[in-house]
């Protein structure tokens, strides 16, 4: 269960600020689940970790586990087309 008595589960706390880091609003989060919109923003302040880019840019550790994640998938693309083109260069 996610809720007992005033303590929620780290599990519900990270589900709830993942929605919110995906473009739910928070007030539809606070109706949806049950919450005071201030509690979803003391979570956001402690699961919602961010990362510094440049001077002007930040993004959450989210983003950067969703851009660490898509890498790997291109680098995995690119050695097989690598290893495509090696074979067809072979046949001609």
């Amino acid at each position: 269960m996610a809720h007992n008595g005033n303590r929620y589960s780290k599990e519900f706390k990270r589900q709830i600020i993942d929605l919110y880091l995906s473009g739910k609003p928070v007030k539809e989060l606070a109706d949806e689940y049950g919450l005071v919109e201030q509690t979803i923003y003391k979570w956001k302040k402690l699961y919602a970790a961010t990362i510094k880019v440049d001077e002007n840019k930040t993004i959450s550790l989210k983003e950067y586990n969703d851009l660490q994640k898509k890498m790997r998938e291109l680098e995995m693309e690119n050695e097989i087309l690598k290893k495509a083109t090696a074979i067809f260069a072979r046949k001609q």
